[in-house]
């Protein structure tokens, strides 16, 4: 890590399983999250389908138990259904095992607080603390929580939630079939309950659980669902919807196969959230969204407000503002307010089928409303420091046009907008760009390459 201070990532602690995500680290970390809840805290802990989640959720569990935490163990779970556990039944907080997309080496941890949100950076701080200056606290083995209690109904409470915002008889009367790629992880859980509760017929590929991810990589990127998005064309189905490992990411995969970018689904529920389920308020989403966010929602009136990358951010914001129609991340997260702050897959999932029922149109045809642009996502590797120089000599190449600095820089002009970006969680450098034309794509594509040359020295 580049900061040898710094554990935490844009979302939670990851590693590879068994280098740094070794058990002597993992003990630790556990440590200083039992010692940063209160003694006597109700924690609740899940996990999804990689490997070394049983391990690390041992360990865990048994660092928190020593500081006097009391463990609930949910199995298996989504994110967001550990999330919305946690806020509804008072736990003081939770602890999800997961690496979300990243490669199936990878595992993680993240550290939920008592809202369901995960905890923000002044208080992963708390636990950097707490951790290198191993300041645990240690409990009299009287006071020793007796064993983990078993806290089995995690996913129905979920499913249940969700299905409570939803108008199941409007979608029940279209008889949807809906193709589901839960990346061989958790998702398979619920997202198909979901839909079969809704009155829609799930038909699930990649749906057994497994560590090794063997149908695509959990990453829910164009490139990886291509054979999902084929599966989905050749059924004829309404839509595919596609998740990472955790199942806090909805991709939708219209009815003719074609991918669609978690910014377009967000802008299309972003619009009918407003016109059709009458609610109200400001849109926040990171810099890494699509201009063309602003393109469709200033003209209705809806505010877009722009934040760092990281979900985490977003839905803190979003809470302690409280005036939020929605929030999302480009990547397929997308965060209901009603239901929670967090991103949310399956809810996604459901607003996505209750949106094509309501204005009685196929999924092709919503996002054939939205304006067209031309993508190109790309990464290089390189350490934190080398990236933020070239972030430095895009500002400076690019100083006449709008800029966003919050998060890297977010260059925007009438034609075309890029982000360049240090990766939280990598030592990458991202960069995202989008244009009208193909001509000016490659064009800015190549320009932003002669930057980087110039810092790497190649």
């Amino acid at each position: 890590m580049s900061n040898p201070r710094r554990l935490f990532g844009t979302d939670g602690v990851r590693g590879v399983v068994n280098e740094d995500l070794n058990p002597e680290f993992i003990l630790r970390l556990g440590l200083a999250i039992g010692s940063y809840f209160d003694k006597g805290s109700r924690i609740l802990i899940g996990m999804d389908s990689r490997a070394g989640g049983e391990i690390i959720k041992s360990i865990v569990s048994a660092a928190l138990m020593s500081t006097g935490v009391k463990v609930y163990d949910a199995g298996f779970t989504p994110t967001p259904a550990l999330q919305y556990v946690v806020k509804s039944n008072g736990f003081d907080g939770g602890v999800m095992i997961t690496a979300s997309h990243n490669p199936p080496e990878y595992n993680g941890i993240k550290v939920i607080g008592p809202y369901g949100i995960e905890i923000d950076r002044d208080e992963e701080r708390k636990i950097e603390e707490i951790y290198w200056e191993s300041n645990f606290r240690r409990v009299n083995w009287s006071s020793l929580p007796y064993s983990v209690e078993k806290h089995r109904m995690v996913n129905e409470e979920y499913v249940k939630a969700v299905l409570s915002h939803i108008d199941k008889d409007l979608i029940r009367a279209k008889n949807y079939r809906v193709l589901i790629d839960p990346a061989n992880s958790v998702g398979a859980l619920t997202t198909p309950l979901i839909v079969k509760e809704l009155g829609a017929k799930p038909i699930v590929i990649n749906g057994t659980l497994d560590p090794l991810f063997p149908g695509r990589n959990p990453e829910p990127t164009v490139e990886n669902l291509a054979e999902t998005a084929k599966v989905t064309r050749e059924l004829g189905v309404a839509l595919g919807i596609a998740h990472d490992a955790d199942a806090d990411r909805a991709i939708i995969i219209d009815e003719k196969g074609v991918v669609n970018w978690g910014d377009r689904t967000a802008t299309l529920l972003a619009k009918y959230l407003k016109e059709e389920k009458g609610l109200s308020g400001k849109v926040y989403t990171a810099v890494s969204s699509s201009i063309m966010v602003e393109e469709v929602l200033k003209p209705l009136n809806i505010e877009v407000a722009w934040l760092k990358v990281g979900s985490v951010d977003i839905a803190h914001t979003m809470r302690r503002n409280g005036d939020a129609l929605c929030g999302f991340e480009e990547n397929g997260g997308f965060m209901y307010p009603p239901h929670q702050y967090v991103r949310d897959g399956g809810m996604t999932t459901a607003l996505f089928l209750e949106m094509m029922a309501r204005y009685n149109a196929s999924a092709s045809q919503l996002f054939d409303k939205l304006p067209k642009y031309y993508t190109l996502k790309k990464k290089y590797k390189m350490d934190r420091e080398r990236a933020l120089r070239v972030v430095e000599l895009v500002k400076e190449a690019f100083k006449d046009k709008r800029l966003i600095t919050i998060d890297g820089v977010k260059v925007i002009s009438s034609d075309y907008w890029f982000l360049v970006r240090p990766s939280g969680t990598e030592p990458l450098l991202r960069v995202m760009i989008e244009a009208k034309d193909i001509e000016r794509l490659n064009e800015i594509s190549s320009s932003i390459d002669s930057i980087i040359r110039e810092v790497v020295g190649k």
